[in-house]
């Protein structure tokens, strides 16, 4: 079974895109514009705060007429983060998002943030575990 932390060693792009709270929606929605991404996780020092994502934006601002310009990352973030450990399997990580609607899961080790993960990291991961396993049947049935 694999884990957040195999899945984490296998990503291509590692790097964490934070983003403070008192920073306007404007810088967050051009960082992710320009780093080609859909949540930035949200830290106050070292500390998970909240996610901004797309989702966050399309309905805290556009659908309730805020500006980008004057509205902080704290207002429409979502606050209310799980997060998972790099002990966790796909499967955990998979269950936990579709139960709970989410898209990204910042990972967190020694109340330090370590990674973040998206539903297409762990899709991946999982269509790979089914191809091993597919191949070790055939193997198998092959004798």
């Amino acid at each position: 079974m694999t884990t957040v932390a195999q899945v984490l060693k296998e990503k291509l792009h590692q790097e964490i895109y934070r983003i403070r709270p008192d920073a306007t929606v404007l810088e967050a929605i051009t960082l992710m514009a320009e780093k080609g991404i859909g949540a930035l996780v949200v830290m106050h020092e070292d500390r998970v705060v909240g996610i901004l994502s797309e989702r966050d934006y399309t309905r805290k601002i556009t659908l309730m007429e805020r500006t980008s310009f004057n509205t902080t990352v704290n207002e429409i973030m979502t606050s209310n983060v799980i997060t998972v450990s790099s002990s966790h399997t796909v499967d955990q990580c998979l269950e936990l998002m579709t139960d709970r609607h989410l898209r990204h899961l910042p990972v967190i080790d020694q109340d330090k943030l370590v990674g973040f993960i998206s539903i297409g990291d762990l899709v991946k991961a999982a269509m790979e575990d089914q191809h091993k396993l597919i191949e070790q049947l055939q193997q198998y049935i092959s004798g």
